[in-house]
């Protein structure tokens, strides 16, 4: 029986062995394949930028974008959702679904909305994002991970680049990436409402916040009967905000310095402080948005003296300044040049605002989504994004000079979009940045000198502005009415260059947005002032 028992044992112990060794061949065999698989997959996919590259096309043919869309799965079909394999699936990408999408990040000419490149160390860092795919939210560095410290040193070095220290005095000490700057603003605009509430309610321990009175009772008992947006020419986002955080689109008002006139984007500084000085009588609190930026044309809201005057008056009358910095706020990192001194003194000052929201998948040229937001008021920030009852997600005491992320933003699972912006930051750094912008910023005024100058376009806002106050978006249409109905798909047709159409003052516009790393002011300059010229020179004929 001895025997027996030992021979059984050891036949046991031979295939538990012969048992690990083939689950270690398995997993060998399935880590191997899964890096070939992924090998491959990369190879391709350089191979298919590439050709797409050296097309410099902007758009997808209507070809490629009816097949595409026809190749979709769809519920009627009898093998609906049934599994296609790695290898199948990859084919369609490659065969359907990579040649309908737009190139903006591939071509330099690529000015439709205002959206960046991605720079390629960028890109690089995205890929180690996806696939090492960190929740940056809980900051545990000792024993977790770094990304929480290297988020924070992405959002120093932004800090940094946008001279946001200067003058200010304020440490930007809850700062948190997003998902772009509309949710950055919605960031904002949460922590104003809360802001000019708090500021307002008894000084007793036993106060409440509004985070935890919620807003119908928070205004009860601060004695706040309303509380309003006063902004100029802003951004649908600050719109959205305001719905998404409870004030409603009517709270939004209109202050403009020259209503009617050639800028209308403009804030109106003593208008300001006449409704914040009538606000203040009917018990109305005031969140004050600066439009570092406007979409349509580039302008900005304040000049050199605008902020240090504007911060008073919020100081005065207990309002919060936040700025929709989305692409204008980058004009700060430009070469502190001559060529440059305008835009350098139309984005002065906004360092004294309470919060700042930019868009780093735009200037940065850093992939989608990267939105960045920073404010000076931690306690104000926590008391609205702090996660109340969740011991287990507690952050590291011993590190408590990096405001835990989990309550900065929005969200709880979040992506590492800070490598990207680190890595580029870390890669170009601030000479690199200023002549990328340096770059964009010449090619729009190339542009606009053209437009100017041209018999056949309009450029908008005024013809009479200087050429220095366009920073990199050109405003223009045709002055034939027959042709500016149709020059946006005249232009987009071409596919050598993709813009967008907008209207100003009532009638339709082009806007023409340069934000690439890849722009190249001679060439690209060449190839929008041929296309422009052929359209305009084929209507003339028409006529």
């Amino acid at each position: 029986m001895a025997s027996s028992t030992a021979a059984f044992s050891s036949s046991s112990s031979d295939s538990r062995g012969t048992q690990k060794i083939a689950a270690a061949a398995n997993k060998t065999a399935a880590e191997s394949s899964h890096h070939h698989f992924l090998t491959q997959a990369y190879d391709r996919l350089r191979q298919a930028i590439a050709a797409r590259e050296d097309n410099n096309s902007t758009l997808p043919t209507p070809n490629q974008l009816t097949a595409a869309i026809s190749d979709l799965p769809r519920p009627s079909q009898p093998h609906f959702l049934s599994a296609r394999g790695p290898e199948a699936t990859l084919d369609h990408l490659h065969s359907a679904i990579i040649p309908a999408l737009n190139g903006q990040s591939l071509s330099s000419r690529y000015y439709g909305f205002v959206t960046g490149g991605v720079l390629p160390v960028a890109e690089a860092a995205d890929n180690i994002v996806t696939a090492l795919d960190q929740n940056v939210q809980v900051h545990l560095p000792e024993n977790h991970s770094v990304s929480t410290c290297v988020e924070d040193s992405a959002l120093s070095m932004v800090s940094s680049l946008l001279d946001l220290n200067r003058n200010s005095g304020y440490v930007w000490s809850s700062r948190t990436f997003t998902t772009g700057a509309t949710a950055s603003n919605m960031v904002g605009l949460a922590c104003a409402r809360e802001a000019v509430i708090s500021w307002r309610l008894p000084n007793n321990p036993d106060s409440k916040s509004p985070a935890d009175l919620g807003l119908l009772a928070a205004c009860r008992a601060a004695g706040v009967s309303d509380i309003q947006i006063l902004t100029s020419m802003a951004h649908s986002s600050i719109y959205k905000a305001a719905s998404i955080v409870g004030l409603g689109h009517d709270a939004v008002r209109e202050v403009r310095a020259h209503s009617g006139d050639d800028e209308p984007w403009r804030l109106d500084l003593d208008a300001v402080e006449r409704e914040l000085a009538t606000a203040d009588e009917s018990c109305v609190a005031t969140i004050i948005v600066v439009n570092a930026g406007e979409v349509n044309t580039g302008r900005f809201a304040t000049q050199a003296f605008d902020m240090p005057k504007l911060r008073s008056l919020a100081d005065r009358y207990k309002a919060w300044i936040h700025v929709d910095g989305a692409f204008g706020i980058f004009a700060r990192a430009l070469p502190k040049t001559d060529d440059f001194l305008s835009l350098h003194a139309n984005a002065a000052g906004l360092e004294l605002a309470d919060s700042i929201a930019a868009d780093g998948h735009k200037l940065l040229n850093v992939p989608y989504d990267n939105g960045i937001f920073f404010s000076r008021h931690p306690d104000i920030v926590t008391q609205v994004f702090q996660n109340p009852n969740a011991a287990y997600l507690s952050s590291s005491a011993s590190s408590s000079s990096i405001q835990s992320p989990l309550n900065v933003g929005i969200e709880n699972s979040r992506r590492f979009r800070a490598l990207p912006v680190y890595a580029a930051l870390l890669s170009e750094g601030r000479e690199g940045y200023a002549r990328m912008l340096a770059n964009m910023v010449l090619l729009a005024r190339n542009i606009a000198q053209f437009v100017r100058d041209s018999e056949a376009f309009e450029w908008l806002p005024s013809e009479n502005a200087p050429l220095e106050s366009t920073f990199m978006i050109v405003l223009f249409r045709a002055r034939d009415p027959r042709l500016n109905n149709i020059l946006v798909e005249r232009i987009n047709e071409t596919r050598q260059i993709f813009v967008s159409g907008t209207s100003w003052k009532g009638e339709k516009a082009v806007r023409l947005a340069v934000g690439s790393w890849r722009v190249d002011v001679e060439r690209d300059a060449a190839v929008i002032t041929e296309v422009l010229t052929s359209i305009a020179s084929a209507a003339s004929v028409s006529r």
